[in-house]
């Protein structure tokens, strides 16, 4: 029995060690937030966490800590994990708010919007969560606007691309057409030199005879050729009358 108690009384007294550990750790980190080292502040909380990853509030102020960093990613995962743990009403009302604000510092609008809410339905006084919301929710309209601002005016682009490069297609088919009726126009100009040269050499050649068909032309010359003498002779003789002179007795 009393074994059993020296067991209980040492796990009892070896959890009040680790928590004031925690506790000094945390305080350490609070002074070293307060006084703006948020690089000793964020290794204080980090120990704090790796004593008791239970610990909502090492947690919450490392998340602190990494948002004065600029760290939003990192602050809003510790956020995530208080709000998942913790069983503070109030804790957990500043932690969505927190959470809210670091997706805010990454313009992350839309994002931040549920937190904002959450944080309201906890404290439905938050004014400053009530604002953020609001806030919140102008941004997301604006980003909304230039998005689609931003696509139609990269639609038109990718338009006007489109219709440039048609252009130019038609263009450049066009001057293939015309070349290609220039090419067409210009052989068939030389085949009408060619054929015209062709008929003009044919026509200034004499024509080619056989020396039977010269013979013949030239029998039949001689043929006609005689036929005229004899004719011709034939019209003298008969133009010829005979004259009757007296004899001079």
């Amino acid at each position: 029995m009393r074994h059993t108690i020296y067991i209980l009384l040492f796990v009892c007294l070896h959890g009040m060690l680790f928590a004031q550990a925690e506790r000094s750790l945390i305080r350490k980190g609070n002074q070293q937030f307060k006084d703006g080292n948020y690089d000793a502040a964020v290794i204080a909380y980090q120990k704090a966490v790796e004593q008791n990853a239970r610990n909502d509030k090492a947690m919450f102020n490392l998340g602190n800590a990494h948002y004065q960093q600029q760290n939003y990613e990192q602050a809003l995962q510790h956020f995530d994990q208080t709000a998942q743990m913790s069983h503070n009403a109030n804790l957990e009302n500043k932690t969505l708010y927190n959470a809210g604000n670091a997706l805010m510092s990454q313009e992350k609008y839309a994002e931040s919007i549920p937190y904002f809410q959450q944080a309201l339905r906890i404290d439905p006084t938050d004014e400053d969560a009530r604002y953020n919301l609001s806030y919140a929710m102008m941004k997301r309209q604006e980003q909304e606007q230039e998005n689609q601002q931003t696509d139609q005016q990269q639609n038109q682009q990718e338009q006007q691309q489109q219709d440039q490069q048609q252009q130019d297609q038609q263009q450049d088919q066009s001057q293939d057409d015309q070349q290609e009726q220039d090419q067409q126009n210009q052989q068939e100009q030389q085949q009408d030199q060619k054929e015209s040269s062709e008929s003009q050499q044919q026509q200034a050649q004499p024509p080619q005879l056989s020396k039977e068909d010269a013979e013949r032309m030239l029998q039949a010359l001689t043929e006609e050729e005689k036929k005229t003498l004899e004719k011709l002779q034939e019209q003298k003789m008969q133009t010829i009358r005979p004259t009757h002179k007296e004899k001079d007795w």
